[in-house]
């Protein structure tokens, strides 16, 4: 009788993978839960990385057979400024094109 591939998988398990066909548990990060992008109605890890403490080993934590180094928050948030915007910034009639 043949083997199925799961059968195969479970039995044998494979240098693809860590689970060998089992369903691997949720990581935290993958959660509302997770402070990675908010921390309840406050920025999270990814905006200023004030929850690293909370953030860091959940990161860790994922299993995925690479060296998981931590990103660096993003330098691109405003701080809820709102940014410069086109309209307000037009350039001088009579420019390059005009």
């Amino acid at each position: 009788m043949a083997t199925s591939l799961i059968d195969k998988l479970t039995t044998d398990g494979s240098v693809y993978t860590a689970y060998n066909g089992a369903s691997p548990q949720v990581n935290p990060l993958g959660t509302q839960a997770s402070k990675m992008h908010a921390n309840g109605n406050q920025p999270g890890y990814s905006l200023n990385g004030a929850t690293v403490g909370d953030v860091n080993p959940q990161y860790q934590s994922y299993l995925d057979g690479a060296v998981n180094t931590l990103p660096l928050p993003s330098a691109l948030d405003l701080n809820g400024a709102t940014p410069p915007q086109y309209l307000n910034n037009l350039p001088e009639i009579g420019g390059l094109l005009g």
